[in-house]
């Protein structure tokens, strides 16, 4: 997957809530870029360095593989392991399968540490078979036993390599810290069941509850996503799978048990079910990403919702909503797929434990550059 590409560079704006350095100083910038030059050079005398950094310095990379309105999010930390959330449809020739194996050579990695599947859908754990034949695998998580008699079959498809001994078994729990290095990712939902406590101090109230209307029941497995918080130095992320809007009302609602997050991955790919105004605007992402397919995901209701969050700075998809056309999906810069044949185009975070981090659009091979080093959290307290 990895192209050279140009830079744009995307100067934030400055907010009340979102407070942003931009040196001015000319002559500053200058200097700072020799004796960046110079450093560059020394390296390039000393080849183990380049070979082999510290794990201090290297970046956390994402990648959001299309998958055609499925999920499959791969997580590369600084410390080199691995975590998949989600594996994408079955059959279609291994598709999926050697798209997810095409990152994972991107980001320098040959096999995968961690499999989470959120749930037992077939866009989520359907190419999960498919995917332990093309790389190895140490790891499946999971939120247990399937709650839906529509996925059985697709769970005993999934079982079965569970039961052939090959690969360790996680249940994640409401409030445990999977064990992947390099990151912290704490699991917030799973079958059914939510974080009871806040994750710092006594939690705040969520004002956008009152203007959230009560949703109906949702019985699937969707309701049953694990869902987790990732936080890597100053950086939060949040993925909650395909979590149906009743659950985030008990999540979120009356009082919001985390606070503001950098990046949220949109719940349900930008499906009207998920992505309500209690959990969306509570969170207030800065950036949101939507996994979403041409046909699947991206309702016009939900990508609403998403812009209209305060604070944020850029709703990016990985595919043009033909549901929501021009009005509701994002500028097309931020799109990876367009209204074209299937390409396959990914996004990909780079990102560092200070704040900052770009993200790559490989449809157009420009990366836009996000400084959050002075974002304030606003965790409860």
């Amino acid at each position: 997957m990895s192209a050279a590409h140009h830079s744009t560079i995307v100067i934030l704006r400055r907010t009340d809530k979102v407070r942003r350095r931009i040196s001015t100083n000319r002559a500053w910038q200058q200097f700072f870029l020799r004796a960046t030059m110079f450093h560059l050079i020394g390296l390039a005398c000393t080849p183990f360095t380049i070979a082999n950094p510290p794990a201090s310095l290297k970046p956390l990379q994402i990648y959001f593989i299309d998958v055609e309105g499925g999920q499959a999010t791969l997580f590369v930390t600084p410390a080199g392991q691995s975590l998949l959330i989600d594996t994408g449809w079955p059959n279609n020739n291994f598709r999926d399968a050697d798209r997810i194996v095409t990152a994972a050579k991107d980001a320098g990695i040959t096999k995968l540490d961690y499999v989470l599947i959120t749930h037992y859908h077939d866009d989520h754990v359907g190419g999960a078979p498919q995917l332990a034949q093309r790389i190895p695998i140490d790891t499946f998580i999971d939120h247990g036993e399937n709650r839906e008699p529509a996925s059985q079959k697709l769970y005993d498809a999934y079982k079965a390599l569970l039961d052939s001994g090959k690969y360790q078994h996680i249940v994640a729990k409401p409030g445990d810290v999977l064990p992947i290095q390099g990151i912290r990712a704490e699991v917030i939902t799973s079958d059914g069941q939510v974080i009871q406590k806040p994750l710092n101090g006594p939690g705040l109230p969520n004002p956008n509850c009152a203007n959230s209307p009560e949703p109906p029941v949702d019985t699937t497995e969707n309701p049953r996503s694990v869902g987790v918080l990732v936080t890597f130095g100053k950086l939060r992320i949040l993925d909650l799978g395909d979590l149906t809007a009743d659950k985030e009302r008990e999540l979120m609602c009356p009082v919001k048990p985390f606070g503001y997050v950098h990046i949220y991955i949109a719940s349900h790919h930008g499906f009207n079910q998920s992505g309500s105004t209690a959990l969306v605007h509570a969170i207030m992402p800065a950036i949101a990403i939507v996994d979403n397919g041409a046909k699947k995901g991206g309702s016009p209701s939900a990508l609403d919702i998403i812009k209209s969050s305060p604070n944020l700075e850029a709703m990016w998809q990985l595919h043009f909503s033909e549901e929501s056309g021009t009005a509701h999906n994002t500028a097309s810069k931020f799109i990876a797929n367009l209204q074209d044949p299937d390409a396959g185009n990914y996004l990909k975070i780079t990102a560092q434990p200070n704040g900052i981090f770009t993200i790559l659009n490989s449809r157009t091979n420009r990366s836009n550059y996000y400084d959050y080093q002075e974002r304030i959290l606003r965790l409860p307290r």
